[in-house]
């Protein structure tokens, strides 16, 4: 799980619901894993004892220069909370992403690293079931490997549906460690599904692409499970009408994603547009000039007023903020929910004043 993000601006973060204590420090690179021919775990340690908490399925924003620019990404910690004295983020090189190309050629043992969080809310540590599914795809399966490590830690006696899609069989992320945990004491069903097979590949499982018949066929079930569904935005859009179609209530369908294309922070508009609104930035003692067109967070960039953010599109949620006087044009994509709306909070990176705002920042 990945995002792209505006450029740095730091800030102590908050510890979330259902997550643990905040931390926002450089860490060391124990250890670096290859996964798959794309993907590599990073195993990060802390400086001095410390014991790390967050809920599985949290996420961490990881800080670093490439090329003179300093840059964000959010990744999943995929270890499980059960064993909290290091992290790990569970890395796919990305064409033409200078982080992820970053972390795997120039990232070694003993590297140095950013890192803050714990932030986010997609965690079946909120959502207590005995029958859960998970289902994934691509790098979408990060946090799956940290809620499906900890139950088996834990020895929980949940009923776990693991549902994984991978382009092909040499794609699939942690198969030989998922076998291993289903032939274990946890109760877990894997799945996996393969778009296709490269030459010389063998594969006997299912292939193609996962929709409502062969889910249904898979986890007969499925409409009494606790659902978690992470994965690129084709394949979320796909499964969310499939869970649709298989009655499954949407108050038990939970939804992560942070792949997102690797593109460049948009530009505030000009400060001669036709209508200025301004944003007064309360904890920060600023008041700065909003053109029309340009979001909270887009002005607090162009003045050079930290605000926290992540995702830049309304996805992840990192840059929530209060709203203490006026009206925003808010235009997430899954990042807040209504309640938090109803209760004055907002996203800066997405939202578009309609009038003169005051913000908690």
């Amino acid at each position: 799980m990945t995002a792209v993000l505006e450029p740095v601006t730091r800030s102590t973060p908050t510890p979330l619901p259902g997550g643990g204590a905040a931390f926002d420090l450089e860490v060391r690179v124990k250890a670096v894993v290859a996964v798959t021919h794309d993907v590599s775990t990073f195993v990060l340690e802390p400086p001095g004892p410390r014991a790390f908490s967050f809920a599985p399925g949290q996420y961490l924003v990881l800080s670093v220069t490439v090329d003179g620019r300093r840059l964000q990404r959010c990744y999943t910690i995929s270890s499980p909370p059960t064993r909290p004295h290091l992290l790990t983020i569970t890395v796919k090189r990305t064409p033409g992403g200078p982080v992820s190309t970053y972390l795997h050629d120039q990232v070694r043992v003993g590297s140095r690293l950013q890192v803050s969080g714990p932030y986010g809310d997609f965690s079946l540590a909120g959502y207590p079931s005995d029958r859960y599914l998970l289902l994934s795809a691509g790098s979408g399966i990060t946090p799956m490997l940290s809620m499906t490590r900890t139950l088996a830690d834990l020895a929980e006696s949940a009923d776990v549906a693991f549902v994984h899609s991978a382009r092909t069989p040499a794609d699939l992320i942690c198969r030989t460690e998922l076998e291993a945990l289903a032939a274990g004491g946890l109760t877990l069903r894997l799945s996996a599904i393969c778009e296709g097979i490269d030459p010389g590949q063998v594969w006997v499982g299912p292939r193609g692409r996962l929709g409502a018949p062969l889910l249904q066929a898979l986890v007969p079930d499925v409409a009494q499970r606790e659902v978690f569904l992470c994965g690129p935005p084709p394949y979320m859009a796909a499964m969310s009408a499939a869970l649709r179609e298989l009655r499954v209530p949407p108050q038990r369908c939970h939804l992560e994603s942070f792949t997102l294309p690797e593109v460049a922070p948009a530009s505030p508009v000009a400060a001669t547009a036709v209508a200025t609104r301004s944003v007064e930035f309360r904890r920060s003692g600023r008041t700065v000039p909003c053109p029309e067109g340009t979001t909270v967070l887009q002005a607090a960039v162009a003045a050079g007023v930290p605000v926290r953010s992540a995702c830049g599109q309304g996805l992840c949620g990192t840059c929530k903020s209060d709203l203490l006087s006026g009206d925003v044009d808010i235009r997430h994509a899954g990042g807040i929910r209504p309640r938090e709306i109803a209760a004055g909070k907002f996203l800066p990176c997405c939202s578009y004043p309609l009038g003169d705002v005051v913000v908690d920042a």
